[in-house]
């Protein structure tokens, strides 16, 4: 390790995806670190290193994904410790290519230090055993719903497992949110209800397509005529702009619409958030958004994590996002509107609540962190005993 008194973090997630709640929660790891440590050096490891250059051009930043153990072991071995997550990582087939780089810096000395991250579905037997193996012998497993918690005991992890809530409650909502709907031809002086969809996929494998589309596009009619509204859609990877108008399409209404189609960072995202009236989505940091800039909010739960947001935040969480839910769905975000100022209070203090604990994660990180540049505390690289290593 260079230096005397900074310390060498690893963070490790789903980094240069180009997910915008994965680069929220980096984003704001990154400056919650860098507050309470300003000597600290990072290195990120990315699924996309010249994105993740080309945002956090101060940190050093090293790609993972097909590398073999031999080649990733130097950038691991300068490390003081390696930070798994945030985010949802630790599902059936992806836990295991995550904790067997986790593993790999815990043979080599390297501490890990979960953070806040999201787990499940998790039943493959061999992404269980990585998890009972890896997370066993963490410094910390912190993650960020109780959902995630109760995945990892039934994968049969017995050590402690602290709940705290998503980083990203950490950002702040700026100015910039009209400015950038301006740029997209978004009309001005009408109520904005703001819409985020998003793919089938691993984290969201029983969703019926088809069945979402015709939901949200009849929800978006009843919001066109309810509230004499525009819908604007609000994507939160590239791949949700191709659903966005596969719903817009559906609708009675679809001049009424506008498809968001420029690439936005986390705080612009944030911003533009700030600037809806209502907030109608899928995504879960498309809702952590609407939350901390006090959009009123209806959660359509396509998997646990979401549903767990809406009970955390008092939002009405319906169960599913099934064609069969219309009526439901339209009768909820009907009594929302109507309530909307009275919910208020409840939602900031909720909110609040949750950045505490947000904060949390990384005031236990900062903790160990104090440790690691205190002497006598192995330095980065110093191999750990033959009774521990892997």
């Amino acid at each position: 390790m260079d230096g005397v008194d900074g310390v060498t973090v690893g963070v490790l997630g789903s980094y240069g995806g180009r997910n915008v709640g994965d680069e929220a929660i980096l984003t704001a790891l990154l400056d919650q670190v860098r507050a309470g440590r300003p000597d600290t050096r990072f290195v990120v490891f990315s699924r996309n290193p010249a994105h993740t250059r080309s945002v956090h051009p101060d940190v050093e930043v090293v790609g993972w994904e097909g590398v073999c153990r031999e080649g990733i072991s130097g950038p691991l071995r300068r490390l003081n410790v390696l930070v798994v997550g945030g985010g949802g990582i630790l599902y059936d087939t992806e836990a295991r290519r995550y904790l067997r780089l986790a593993g790999t810096a815990q043979s080599l000395g390297v501490p890990v230090f979960t953070y806040a991250v999201g787990a499940g579905p998790l039943t493959d037997e061999t992404d269980c055993a990585y998890v009972r193996t890896v997370l066993s012998d963490a410094v910390e497993v912190t993650v960020r719903d109780e959902e995630s918690k109760l995945v990892l005991e039934e994968a049969g992890l017995v050590r402690p497992v602290s709940v705290t809530a998503d980083p990203a409650l950490l950002l702040e909502p700026g100015d910039r949110g009209r400015a950038l709907l301006r740029a997209e031809a978004v009309p001005r002086r009408r109520r904005l209800v703001g819409m985020s969809v998003r793919e089938p996929g691993h984290a969201a494998e029983h969703l019926d397509e088809e069945g979402y589309h015709q939901l949200l596009a009849s929800m978006g009619d009843f919001l066109v005529q309810r509230l004499d509204a525009h819908i604007v859609f609000i994507s939160m990877e590239r791949g949700d702009i191709r659903h966005a108008h596969a719903v817009a399409s559906r609708m009675a209404a679809a001049d009424h619409c506008t498809v968001l189609h420029r690439d936005h960072g986390p705080q612009e995202v944030l911003d533009i958030v700030a600037q809806l009236d209502l907030a109608v989505g899928m995504r879960l940091h498309f809702l952590v958004f609407a939350a901390l800039a006090g959009i009123p909010l209806l959660p359509l739960p396509y998997a646990g994590k979401v549903f767990d947001f809406a009970q955390r935040i008092g939002a009405p969480a319906l169960r599913g996002v099934v064609r069969e839910t219309s009526g439901l769905l339209l009768a909820e975000v009907d009594r929302l509107w109507d309530e909307r100022h009275a919910r208020a209070a409840d939602a900031a203090g909720r909110t609040a609540a949750m950045r505490l604990r947000a904060a949390g994660t990384g005031e236990r990180l900062l903790a160990y962190l104090d440790g690691a540049a205190a002497p006598g505390i192995r330095r980065a690289g110093t191999p750990v005993p033959a009774s521990t290593a892997r």
